[in-house]
């Protein structure tokens, strides 16, 4: 799908001739995924459900906080979806998705979208299809309907890329996820 990323040299060893590989970086093996965790974990994020619908028009949904922008021009934006979830298939070929970036009061949706012993994770949830059939739910702080723009894969997950074709921004305080926890934003 994609190339392999360029590693970083140091300035007096990067010259026009010598392109950069991944050879030449240190190596990451003394580093685990569980201490790689641990200290993503100490970055805050928001938290968001993506939600897009299978072949057969069902409604998928899953909680993700690998979520960012990538383009103002044009409107685009990623998230990271595992590469072995259930849901891939239907990622894959959804013709639309919605972001939905949620509030402090919806942390009982974002532990219901991530929890794979729920069967029906719309089940109880107010929602409604946005223009592109994508399940937008309501009350959350803001909600993005895209196409997809690009997919990447990278390491064990998959890159979502989508172009952003309608949004509704509402106010309120966003749910925040860090070091395992989810809470509250407090501005000092």
């Amino acid at each position: 799908m994609s190339a392999q990323p360029q590693a970083v040299l140091a300035a007096s060893e990067a010259t026009p001739s010598r392109p950069l590989s991944l050879d030449d970086s240190p190596a990451m093996s003394d580093i685990t995924p569980l201490e790689l965790r641990r200290a993503l974990g100490r970055f805050a994020t928001g938290v968001t459900v993506i939600t897009t619908r299978d072949a057969s028009g069902k409604p998928i949904g899953l909680t993700a906080n690998s979520f960012t922008s990538v383009s103002m021009d044009p409107p685009l934006v990623l998230w990271c979806l595992a590469s072995r979830s259930a849901n891939r298939k239907a990622f894959e070929q959804a013709s639309s998705f919605a972001i939905n970036v949620l509030s402090r009061s919806q942390e009982g949706l974002c532990r219901q979208f991530s929890d794979p012993k729920v069967v029906d994770r719309f089940a109880g949830v107010a929602w409604h299809p946005g223009a592109s059939g994508a399940p937008l739910l309501e009350e959350s702080l803001v909600q993005m309907e895209c196409v997809p723009w690009d997919l990447r894969e990278a390491g064990d997950h998959l890159i979502m890329i989508g172009r952003v074709n309608a949004l509704q921004a509402g106010g309120g305080e966003p749910l925040v996820f860090s070091t395992g926890k989810l809470g509250g934003f407090a501005a000092a």
